[in-house]
């Protein structure tokens, strides 16, 4: 089921938290949805699952308008909050089975969907205890197990591993991955290696407004620019080896990483390659040349990139 989300604005008096923004989220797509703390991550989410009513702008879920059959739309969404708000006196079981049944779950399926989502979650040990009882990954998992009870077409998580272990965390990965297979999730996170790791597109925002949209790779693309390389050349002065690496005519920009172990980054001038000049020079000059790699420009550059100003 799709997700489109047209011109949406969110105004609290004199701040814009969520600024005309239009995206659509397809069928079987894991969206990171990332952006620094007050981007309008969460009004966007609540906005989405109705927690919250929208100002200007549509979303559409499955073609069918938030604003015009709330209730209809709800039916199809799997919402875990930021905080994830639950009963602390109420056994495990007891709660989800609640939660079916506020879902409209049909009742002879109930207890049948309680096992699954125990198993999937990983909470057959701790199932018989009070949620007040529960570690913070478990009140987090018991939390996942609630968004997924009416096993929803759109999940909308998040901050879905905040509290888990690296286990767990690992576990839960994997659990969005294949959920993503057949249903439409929205994860918002502050972990930028869980997101390359999850998600299969990711979405930045920043006061209000989307400042990137794209594939991991695609954004590295845009945001790389000139080619960077980390070369460690040996048999040679080091300050020796830096200025000759300067006179390449492909050569921007070259400074020493370490120079005691004679290493260095060198940034190639726009649309060339540094590559096969280097392997020259030390043919050349009958220096070793023991390293030479490409850098990719990480997700948390692009993200402190677009998200600075």
């Amino acid at each position: 089921m799709n997700i489109q989300i047209e011109n949406l604005t969110k105004i609290y008096g004199p701040q814009t938290a969520v600024n005309d923004i239009s995206f659509d989220v397809k069928t079987g797509e894991v969206l990171g949805f990332l952006g620094p703390n007050g981007a309008g991550k969460s009004t966007t989410m609540k906005m989405i699952t109705g927690y919250i009513g929208m100002g200007k702008g549509d979303i559409k879920i499955g073609g069918k308008s938030v604003r015009q059959a709330p209730d209809e739309v709800k039916q199809h969404i799997g919402y875990l909050p930021e905080n994830n708000p639950l009963y602390l006196d109420m056994p495990v079981i007891d709660y989800l089975e609640f939660c079916a049944a506020i879902q409209g779950l049909d009742k002879t399926l109930i207890h049948k969907r309680i096992k699954e989502m125990i198993g999937v979650c990983g909470l057959n040990r701790e199932k018989h205890k009070k949620i007040g009882e529960l570690s913070k990954g478990y009140r987090q998992r018991v939390g996942l197990a609630q968004a997924m009870i009416h096993d929803p077409e759109i999940l909308i998580l998040d901050e879905p591993t905040t509290g888990l272990d690296p286990n767990q965390i690992i576990e839960i990965r994997k659990l969005i991955r294949d959920l993503g297979k057949e249903k439409t999730v929205i994860l918002s996170t502050h972990i930028l290696p869980e997101v390359e790791a999850t998600c299969d597109r990711i979405l930045i925002i920043n006061k209000g407004s989307i400042v990137a949209d794209g594939t991991a790779e695609t954004l590295r693309k845009q945001a790389q620019g000139n080619e960077i390389l980390r070369v460690r050349i040996e048999d040679e002065d080091p300050k020796v080896i830096l200025e000759s690496l300067h006179e390449l005519a492909t050569v921007k920009e070259v400074d020493f990483v370490k120079e005691d172990q004679q290493v260095f980054e060198l940034q190639s001038i726009s649309d060339q390659s540094s590559r096969r000049s280097i392997f020259e020079l030390c043919v050349q000059k009958k220096w070793v040349l023991t390293e030479l790699t490409p850098l990719e420009t990480k997700l948390e550059d692009i993200f402190r990139n677009v998200t600075m100003n």
